[in-house]
């Protein structure tokens, strides 16, 4: 169950209507990597959920940007880079006014914009949560994020480690993954993102879950609701930082159908 934290950060559900694909059922999704290529400019989205996502990014920045920001010092020219190319997205995307000292979201609030705190600024303007990974040695590592919607971990903690940190609670996560995962980051083009999608089901429809390293995430039993998370894995061309992006969905069960709902809980399992 979500804490009392949560509940008062997030007392009311913030649903998508339904789910752009349902990856348990595409064979090309269903199983790890996943992994297929973006199309155009499509690795940052808007979708009906942004008013309210937004509304409770905002809350959570402002109430504790030490939990759900972090940036390395090392990080600064990459997390600059991302700003600047958000911020290009922005100026083509529908129902934002970009102008030179704020951005009028969809929804109507003016945020500043504040170069100096590039990763912050980018939380409060897309539904995406962003980290930065740059190749250190033989691994990519963690150094920098803003992550309001976490789903069992902790910028906190994870900040600064390489990919194999990173996963270290995660069994199936060994030193051969990492190193094919590096090889994948490596292959990344500027001009090809590439995405994945995740799935999972829950009680509760909390969006902010962090936790900590081994503790587990509540078994559900009724699975009320479904999560699930387009990753979308991006190279930034001067920085050559890759950037991980993620757009989270939450929807009722109710939206897919029985037969669907049935594969997902089997497949989750």
């Amino acid at each position: 169950m979500p804490n009392p934290m949560q509940d008062a950060i997030q007392p009311w559900p913030i649903l998508q209507d339904r789910l752009p694909h349902l990856p348990w059922l595409d064979p090309r999704t269903a199983r790890l990597p996943g992994i297929l290529p973006v199309e155009g400019q499509d690795w940052l989205r808007i979708d009906e959920a942004y008013a309210p996502q937004m509304a409770l990014r905002d809350r959570l920045i402002l109430a504790q940007p030490a939990v759900v920001h972090a940036l390395m010092p090392k990080a600064r020219p990459a997390a600059d880079e991302l700003y600047a190319t958000v911020l290009d997205w922005l100026r083509g995307a529908s129902g934002f006014t970009v102008g030179t000292d704020d951005v009028l979201r969809p929804d109507g609030t003016r945020v500043a914009l504040d170069p100096d705190q590039p990763l912050l600024t980018l939380g409060r303007l897309v539904q995406e949560d962003l980290c930065l990974m740059e190749r250190v040695g033989d691994e990519y590592q963690l150094t920098g994020a803003i992550l309001c919607f976490p789903a069992s971990w902790t910028l906190a903690q994870k900040i600064g480690r390489p990919m194999t940190g990173i996963h270290d609670p995660v069994p199936v996560y060994d030193a051969d993954i990492a190193r094919r995962v590096a090889r994948l980051f490596d292959a990344i083009r500027p001009e090809q993102a590439l995405w994945r999608m995740n799935y999972l089901t829950y009680d509760d429809f909390v969006l902010h879950q962090p936790r900590a390293e081994g503790e587990k995430r509540p078994r559900p039993t009724d699975h009320v609701f479904i999560r699930c998370e387009r990753q979308c894995l991006s190279r930034l061309p001067v920085s050559r930082a890759v950037v991980f992006s993620i757009h989270t969905y939450v929807v009722g069960a109710g939206s897919v159908t029985p037969d669907q709902l049935a594969a997902l809980r089997a497949a989750v399992h």
